[in-house]
């Protein structure tokens, strides 16, 4: 469409997987309560004690193997401030017989208390390995296992096969999450095949321990996450990558299930740094700043007991809207902006405002009468895009009978509909942008 020829604007505008859960109650948003420096944490060890923990992994047992590594895991764990751990036992009840299993062979063995290691050692040693596998139903179990909600519960699942029930243990944790009961599963395998470790992926995050050795990494790098103090920088780029963007609201989303984890308004501490966050690295995230449009990047990890430090391009201009004359606008008037070639709209911004918007170009449409398009508005990284219109005039209809009619914006020999005639009243009044009109109208 044509620009009419009072269009002002600056210079800018031109076109243009043995088994492990990590299970935690849901995060606090930040807007909402700070996370507290010491948070109690209780770790539930959910044991496979079935009977196909006898087969030799290695040079002995799975049982023996797992057992070894579990309890030397225990050390650091006992002695850690504000951590209480328990034990759940299943398959290790009913002896499991041909055509016949126990699925409700499950059991928590040592209930939660501080500095109760050795009697976690003590039930480990004298276990045996007897019946079956029921996973989904030990998973609903261990959820109630914990006293109450107040506390960072993690479940610590280890198994060796699949679930041996007819029961889905993939169900139980969807339905899990959806609760807020497990925020984000580990899968680990010992000596699984291949069809094995693909049923077992539904679950959760799977990883591969084909080795005692193996298991020993996974196992400390799960606990790792459950103990250390993990800190976190999100650094909000401009367009020439420096850190310097901010008061920008935040949500850091769950990439796997979407639900809504921290939100706050990013701030810079007096160093001039951004500060320092206290991030769970139990999830994969989706991080999305609040610009318009949005910053989002997507499938972050947080590498737990370190420092990490976040970049996410988010550099903004600002779009500065004007009335040619009027300190505020004489009535409301909006601009449409949409992202350039787009349909959708991003924002309804007054006449008379600034507002801060993605560097990028956007296609402007003012909703005066009649409609001004302003197509190819460049805004620049740190920099301030004006947009002036003239001030509306006033056209007065007076008729002597109240009749259908238009009012027209001539543009060289065509007429182009502007407004409609009230057909109720025989005296209107409409606010115009200066240019030729023509009024058709009939009583």
């Amino acid at each position: 469409m044509k620009k009419p020829a009072f269009l002002r604007a600056s210079a800018s505008l031109r076109p243009k997987n043995l088994l492990f859960f990590l299970l935690l109650t849901p995060s606090l948003a930040f807007s909402q309560k700070p996370k507290p420096e010491k948070e109690l944490t209780r770790i539930l060890f959910v044991m496979d004690a079935s009977n196909s923990m006898n087969a030799f992994w290695g040079n002995e047992p799975k049982i023996d193997a797992a057992r070894k590594v579990l309890l030397e895991s225990l050390g650091p764990i006992e002695d850690a401030p504000n951590v209480e751990i328990a034990l759940r036992l299943y398959g290790h009840q009913t002896r499991i017989e041909p055509g016949k299993q126990d699925c409700d062979d499950t059991k928590l063995e040592v209930p939660f208390a501080p500095h109760n290691g050795d009697a976690i050692r003590a039930k480990m040693k004298s276990v045996q390995c007897l019946g079956t596998t029921p996973i989904a139903r030990s998973l609903e179990k261990a959820t109630g296992d914990f006293p109450d909600n107040r506390s960072r519960n993690v479940i610590i699942l280890i198994t060796d096969g699949i679930e041996a029930c007819d029961e889905d243990p993939c169900a139980v944790s969807r339905a899990l999450q959806a609760k807020g009961i497990i925020l984000k599963p580990f899968v680990i395998g010992i000596g699984l095949e291949d069809a094995t470790k693909f049923s077992l992926k539904c679950v959760g995050n799977y990883y591969d321990a084909g080795t005692p050795e193996m298991f020993d990494r996974v196992l400390k790098i799960v606990i790792d996450q459950a103990l250390n103090s993990t800190t976190t920088q999100l650094l909000l780029l401009t367009d020439d990558s420096k850190p310097t963007e901010t008061d920008v609201p935040v949500t850091f989303y769950d990439q796997r299930t979407g639900e809504d984890r921290y939100d706050f308004v990013h701030t810079m501490a007096l160093n001039g740094e951004p500060d320092t966050l206290n991030i769970d690295p139990v999830f994969t995230y989706r991080i999305v700043a609040h610009t318009v449009p949005p910053s989002v990047k997507e499938n972050v990890t947080i590498e737990p007991g370190q420092h990490n430090v976040i970049a996410l391009v988010a550099g903004q201009g600002r779009l500065e809207l004007k009335i040619e004359g009027a300190v505020t606008a004489e009535f409301p008037v909006a601009c449409i902006v949409r992202k350039q070639g787009e349909t959708a709209t991003l924002n309804a911004q007054p006449m008379n405002t600034s507002q801060l918007y993605r560097t990028g170009t956007y296609d402007l449409e003012v909703l005066t009468l009649p409609r001004l398009y302003i197509p190819g508005v460049v805004i620049k990284q740190s920099g301030v895009t004006p947009v002036s219109i003239p001030r509306s005039g006033v056209l007065n209809v007076v008729a002597s009978v109240a009749g259908p009619g238009a009012i027209f914006q001539k543009d060289g020999n065509e007429l182009k509909w502007v407004v409609d005639l009230d057909t109720r009243t025989a005296r209107d009044q409409f606010k115009l942008l200066p240019g030729d009109y023509r009024v058709i109208s009939r009583p």
